[in-house]
């Protein structure tokens, strides 16, 4: 069974069949799934979907493309979220320059960055890094709170090169790999599939982005999960099968889940 580690089914492109596609899940070897916040005004529909399914836990936390909408009675909310019994993480938190050129708005990022993994730490939950064109101040942010007695985290849709992953996973964390890894030109993240270690590494998807090959371009599921292991087994050599039931245990370990 697979360990889906980062999904958006509060999104609206679920809006039409969501019950219909959740409720396939099981029956498709899908075993669990963590539904991850990301704009402040989706908090509520995480926890409504972790309340709804029992396979279904909930990140609470604000995506970094929110940062302005952050402020201390948000940051308050996130953490009573954190008492509830299906709050297994805080994310999807982290920094993100994609879009965000401006020093004023990148510092905000880092602030707010700073805040939730604070959080993380004095909740002792994991956390759920999003990385993007951000690489350094991310691993530097990271770095700082691992030294602190932090409980350990994901970087969520790794996509940096072996070197950042080598500082990631020597601070024990795991690495996110999702549909990207299926793309012919993802050279780097292929190399750093096969340079990491399978025990520090965890199957996601982010949808309804990100579908892997064969379906590309098209709303993205847990469903196309069988697709990444897939990818996984070839670059390492081994079964999807195996590669399943490795990062099953990873995932559950980290989210504290039973088998």
């Amino acid at each position: 069974m697979i360990f889906e580690t980062h999904a958006h089914y509060d999104d609206e492109k679920f809006d039409k069949d969501r019950e219909e596609l959740l409720g396939s899940m099981k029956e498709n070897g899908i075993e669990y799934i963590i539904n991850c916040c990301a704009a402040v005004e989706d908090i509520e529909k995480t926890v409504q979907l972790m309340e709804t399914y029992d396979f279904l836990y909930g990140a609470v936390g604000v995506h970094p493309d929110d940062a302005e909408k952050m402020s201390p009675q948000v940051l308050e909310k996130i953490e009573k979220l954190c008492g509830h019994p299906k709050t297994a993480a805080i994310g999807e938190i982290g920094l993100d320059y994609y879009w965000h050129k401006e020093a004023e708005v990148q510092n905000l990022q880092k602030t707010w960055f700073r805040k939730q993994m604070e959080l993380a730490r004095k909740e002792q939950l994991p956390f759920l890094v999003h990385s993007r064109e951000a690489a350094r101040d991310t691993l530097e942010i990271v770095r700082e709170f691992m030294k602190a007695g932090m409980y350990g985290g994901i970087i969520h849709c790794f996509s940096y090169g072996k070197e950042i992953a080598r500082e990631y996973l020597d601070m024990g964390l795991l690495l996110g790999i999702g549909g990207v890894v299926t793309f012919k030109n993802a050279k780097k993240l292929k190399e750093v599939v096969e340079y990491a270690p399978l025990e520090q590494l965890v199957l996601e998807t982010d949808s309804p982005y990100l579908a892997p090959e064969p379906n590309r371009g098209k709303r993205n599921s847990s469903l196309n999960l069988p697709y990444v292991a897939e990818a996984i087994g070839e670059i390492k050599g081994i079964t999807a099968q195996e590669v399943v039931k490795v990062t099953n245990k990873n995932a559950k370990k980290l989210f504290n889940i039973p088998n």
